[in-house]
């Protein structure tokens, strides 16, 4: 069972499933502490990369590729939550 989710990793959740066109994904099937990428979606750089540009349209954040952290914040949606929340300036 999927543990409930702050609003603003409901909308990371929607934002992702959007971004990359899972069409036999909601909301609900994605823990928010579940890994994206190792197991979990099984996301890849590209997914990422979309992830990335999703983002920046909807919150207007840079996410840098070269960042050591970058890997730590795609880690699962609520560290993407996390992320948004601390550069957007946005309460979750």
């Amino acid at each position: 069972m999927v543990g409930s989710k702050t609003d603003l990793e409901q909308q990371v959740t929607e934002l992702i499933i959007e971004a990359l066109d899972l069409e036999d994904v909601v909301p609900d099937d994605i823990d928010a502490n579940e890994n994206l990428f190792e197991g979990g979606l099984g996301l890849d750089s590209i997914d990422a990369l979309e992830i990335a540009v999703a983002l920046s349209q909807k919150y207007g954040i840079q996410v840098k590729a070269d960042d050591d952290e970058t890997v730590a914040v795609f880690r699962s949606v609520s560290s993407l939550a996390k992320f948004v929340s601390e550069q957007a300036d946005i309460a979750s």
